[in-house]
């Protein structure tokens, strides 16, 4: 694999590793105190977003991976996501991981959206309810990133094992 696939797979699960770090400070106390945080703290939000751009960089890597440009520095969020969705049509990515990718994607822009109706609220936002509210779709999006480069790390090694004549190296 060329260098920019492997720095984008890096990244990919540098952002699982993040999110998982953010689960756990989320839900141990002991943590939380080392850290001088207040208990109420938690990150799922931040979970959520570090989920989908573990996706987002691994899908990135395999689109490239395949030959496939990318043209615009700007808007490649939708740009991957409709190459990779190319993929899945054309049956080179199983479909199930298309719909985890339109999973956490959804997650993640309805948290943008969340933003955006609640920037002018900001005074009134409720920081003990609204993240604990994201427990079960942090732990969702975390075990569909963690399944979705797996995944995508299987068809890395299925095509390098393809292009040095059937044995993985």
């Amino acid at each position: 694999m060329d260098s920019k696939v492997n720095l984008l797979m890096d990244r990919a699960e540098n952002e699982i590793l993040a999110a998982q770090a953010l689960k756990r400070l989320s839900e141990e106390d002991l943590l939380k105190t080392e850290f001088n945080f207040p208990i109420s703290t938690s990150f799922y939000s931040s979970v959520i977003s570090h989920a989908y751009y573990s996706i987002f960089y691994c899908a990135k890597a395999y689109i490239l991976y395949n030959n496939i440009s990318l043209l615009l520095k700007q808007g490649q969020h939708q740009q991957v996501y409709f190459e990779f969705r190319k993929l899945v049509n054309k049956g080179v990515i199983e479909t199930e991981l298309l719909k985890i990718y339109e999973d956490v994607k959804g997650k993640a822009e309805v948290l943008l959206d969340i933003l955006k109706a609640e920037k002018d609220k900001r005074t009134n936002f409720s920081y003990e309810t609204i993240p604990q509210a994201n427990k079960q779709p942090a732990e969702d999006s975390l075990n569909n990133a963690i399944f979705f480069i797996s995944h995508i790390k299987a068809l890395f090694n299925v095509s390098y094992a393809d292009e040095k004549g059937g044995k993985e190296k």
